[in-house]
């Protein structure tokens, strides 16, 4: 009797055993994955909480800050409110400077809707997908969305199409801001120690490159002028980043950096460390990608920079 008592206990605790174990296993099976849980940001609407940025929400999400911007018209970084709602594009949607903007249609999606979201108008968006019955749009599918004043037609529309007595209309390109101010004049350079490994430019393809700088190993980047830290986090290809906004419509981009010394919403004055400059596999150097902007538009550092 006391044998088949013990056999008894031992019986039972393999059972409690086995059921602690298949507890732990359901656990880990539930908790979801790093791709599942940017699968359900990604091509979703995402609620603002405590703490979020724009630029962490991109990060997260896969997605370049600028297309995350642009999917979000009139919202402003620098004031986001928790319980505000914004849309994280999917990895197949696109928003090209001056449109047409790549749109994957989701639930209750009507060219109205579309076009209050993004200031156009749903006859452009019609026109530029004639293809497509507006009536019998499909969740998933992708259309393109001209921005008022652009090219209401794609380049495949456009070529389907029979020749016109009339020139056919071009993407509005980004207003002209005019020549760079005067007062923008002899700003210092973001490193004290560098050279310049590749000037601002074209390159042999005919793509615009920006300036990058070489430099030793610990150096920080500087602010070149006084202004406002308006993203300072990971982009994808360009490691850690920061932006900043300045007086007279000009913003200064600091790239390929490995560490960050400011937060987004951060004000920066002359000379203030940045970033500390990270180390490039591919070039075997210490490397900072600089780039100036005017209204948006690049511009060659050295008009400003003394």
């Amino acid at each position: 009797m006391a044998q088949r008592y013990l056999g008894g206990e031992r019986w039972q605790a393999r059972c409690v055993f086995l059921a602690f174990v298949m507890l732990i296993l359901g656990g880990c099976a539930s908790a979801p994955s790093e791709t599942q849980r940017l699968q359900t940001i990604a091509g979703n609407w995402v609620t603002i909480q405590r703490g979020d940025t724009l630029g962490a929400i991109a990060s997260r999400a896969n997605v370049p800050l600028e297309r995350l911007q642009r999917f979000n018209p009139g919202v402003d970084s620098r004031r986001l409110a928790v319980g505000q709602r914004i849309l994280v594009p999917s990895t197949q949607e696109r928003a090209p400077s001056g449109g047409p903007y790549r749109y994957q249609i989701r639930p209750g999606d009507t060219y109205s809707s579309i076009a209050r979201r993004f200031g156009t108008t749903a006859q452009h968006i019609q026109t530029a997908n004639s293809g497509l019955n507006p009536s019998a749009l499909r969740v998933g599918q992708l259309i393109q969305v001209p921005l008022r004043g652009a090219s209401s037609t794609s380049r495949s529309v456009a070529n389907s199409r029979p020749p016109t007595n009339s020139a056919p209309s071009r993407p509005s390109p980004r207003p002209n801001p005019g020549p760079v101010p005067s007062q923008a004049k002899g700003w210092p350079w973001p490193l004290d120690d560098y050279r310049v490994v590749r000037q601002f430019g074209s390159d042999s393809r005919g793509t615009l490159q920006p300036m990058l700088l070489a430099t030793s190993r610990g150096q920080r980047a500087k602010a070149v002028a006084d202004g406002d830290v308006r993203f300072a986090s990971s982009m994808r290809q360009l490691g850690k980043v920061v932006i900043v906004h300045h007086s007279d419509n000009l913003q200064s981009v600091y790239a390929l950096c490995d560490s960050l010394a400011v937060n987004e919403g951060d004000k920066v004055t002359r000379g203030m460390p940045l970033c500390e400059v990270g180390y490039s596999n591919a070039t075997q150097r210490y490397d900072l990608l600089f780039d100036l902007r005017h209204g948006g538009k690049p511009i060659d550092p050295r008009q400003v920079l003394r």
